[in-house]
């Protein structure tokens, strides 16, 4: 990819449409607030690399401000995709930025004056959306209040389309993908880190896998996680991720399922990429607790194979001195809980799995 490209498009893109001027509800009224606004929150693997227009590629992306008046705007790219919205402690809604030409979305309105916080979530994968946080719009004369505070506690889950929420909104097995079923926000993930009151952090992406990808030569693929997992967006390697930005108390893996899923995997080479992933992420993160998950998806002969060489692959680095690598396996879905779309865990499934994983990492964290 030919990174000088990238920012030259990105750029281009600011002086055509300027700073909010992709709307069609233009003129905006009332007091814009630019995405490099200090009082804005930030959490995940977000670009920086233009300030007032901030890109990321992975669900679960977090934006969180708190704001003056009665009403509230948010501006991004058109087509940036789909968004979960919380104002104060109101039920979440979606937010839609799938018009080619509607860049501006009304959060609130006729709110009781005073100061209101807002969480954005950035509910799908944004690899072919691309999406752009561009600001807010506040009442005339109002402006964000300090900044909101974060939770303490903090988990990094790196994953595959069921952290991802592939088809968690659809009922129908039979179903294929499409983004408007797909909403991280009802994930596992998502719902451990609220449960436990704890940020977390996201690299999945559907399809992938620790050294095969979904239907993948027996040989692997070069594009898997560990090759991704060392930069700021998914499949682009003009910026690596500065690892200091972020640093989780607890990572919690969930890969695999698309290295067995279907009957062409090695699982030697599949042993030894968890092997040196594993070295991978501790390297980032000397401290860090570091959870193996298996599930929910595997069943049969692959569940075995799974179980079997993550103990092992454990249990030699706990020989080896790392104590600090542990093993959870969630319960394999059955369809009693319904199935989302292409037979991956349904919105019931996940919140199965959140309670499960919920009071595993309660206990290993003392996080009470």
């Amino acid at each position: 990819m030919n990174c000088k490209k990238v920012l030259l498009s990105a750029i281009g893109f600011l002086m055509i449409s300027g700073t909010v001027n992709a709307s069609t509800t233009l003129p905006l009224k009332g007091s814009i607030v630019k995405a490099s606004d200090p009082r804005i929150v930030y959490t995940g693997r977000i670009s920086f690399a233009s300030p007032d227009a901030p890109t990321f590629s992975y669900p679960g992306t977090q934006i969180i401000a708190r704001f003056e008046g009665t009403s509230l705007k948010m501006i991004a790219k058109p087509m940036s995709g789909y968004f979960m919205a919380q104002i104060d402690q109101a039920e979440p809604f979606k937010v839609s930025f799938n018009a080619p030409k509607d860049s501006v979305v009304t959060l609130a309105t006729a709110l009781a004056d005073g100061t209101h916080t807002v969480r954005l979530m950035y509910a799908v994968e944004g690899l072919d959306y691309k999406p752009v946080f561009k600001g807010f719009v506040l009442d005339t004369g109002r402006q964000l209040a300090e900044p909101p505070i974060l939770p303490q506690r903090k988990i990094e889950f790196i994953g595959n389309s069921i952290t991802c929420g592939y088809g968690n909104e659809s009922i129908e097995k039979s179903d294929p993908f499409e983004y408007e079923t797909e909403n991280h926000y009802y994930t596992y993930a998502a719902e451990t880190a609220r449960n436990l009151n704890a940020q977390h952090w996201v690299v999945a992406r559907s399809g992938i896998g620790v050294y095969r990808n979904y239907d993948g030569p027996k040989t692997g693929n070069a594009d898997c996680m560990p090759a991704q997992y060392e930069y700021t967006l998914f499949n682009n390697k003009c910026e690596k991720w500065d690892f200091s930005r972020f640093t989780p108390d607890v990572v919690c893996i969930n890969l695999g399922t698309n290295d067995l899923s279907t009957n062409n995997y090695d699982v030697k080479r599949l042993r030894q990429a968890y092997i040196d992933f594993i070295q991978t992420v501790r390297r980032h993160y000397p401290q860090a607790k570091i959870v193996m998950l298996v599930g929910s998806m595997l069943n049969g002969k692959e569940l075995d194979i799974a179980k079997k060489m993550l103990n092992e692959v454990v249990a030699d680095y706990n020989k080896q001195g790392d104590k600090e690598i542990y093993r959870f396996d969630f319960t394999p879905q059955n369809g009693d809980l319904f199935y989302g779309a292409s037979w991956h865990p349904s919105i019931w499934q996940h919140q199965k799995m959140a309670g499960e994983l919920t009071a595993f990492l309660r206990t290993l964290m003392q996080w009470f």
